[in-house]
């Protein structure tokens, strides 16, 4: 599969089963993987798994890829939530037709930029996610992942593996 993902990561704090299963499974279907954040260098997960963030996200050309994937952890509520450079950044990705998705935290960040009004959605079961999804009118589902021809949103660590399948077949 002659395909490119960009994956978003926080510049700390990332889930590691949110990035690496679904990184696994890209590059075990042939997708070439290219992981971003807001900083290079190695970043440190929540469980102090590592990951090298080879782009600034905002260096890297949405038009690219294929699929752009901004993923979750703790550090992505702290980082990326509120970072208006990446949701102006998702906005342009899904205008040039790019797939954008989600996992988790990084569901939120998707919902955020409005691409998902009116629409559904997963994230993190929890409060602190569901009410950021309510807050931007996106109907929160409970699954492990919602796609939509142009948007998939996956919820978290146990839905990883599902998400990485949907993002394959997304791209066939």
């Amino acid at each position: 599969m002659n395909k490119k993902a960009l994956l978003i990561i926080p510049p700390e704090r990332f889930n590691e089963d949110e990035l690496f299963q679904p990184k696994t499974i890209l590059e075990n279907a042939g997708v070439e993987v290219t992981l971003a954040s807001t900083k290079t260098g190695e970043i440190t997960g929540d469980y102090q798994g590592k990951a090298n963030a080879e782009v600034i996200f905002s260096d890297a050309s949405a038009i690219d890829y294929d699929v752009v994937a901004v993923i979750g952890g703790s550090g992505t509520n702290d980082h990326l939530w509120g970072n208006l450079e990446l949701l102006e950044y998702l906005k342009q990705a899904y205008q040039q037709k790019v797939l954008v998705t989600g996992i988790c935290a990084g569901a939120v960040t998707v919902a955020k930029t409005g691409l998902l009004s009116g629409r559904t959605a997963t994230c993190y079961p929890v409060d602190v996610q569901i009410n950021e999804l309510k807050e931007n009118k996106v109907e929160y589902i409970q699954k492990h992942v919602v796609a939509h021809d142009d948007i998939i949103t996956g919820d978290g660590p146990d839905g990883a593996k599902e998400f990485g399948e949907s993002l394959i077949a997304a791209l066939r």
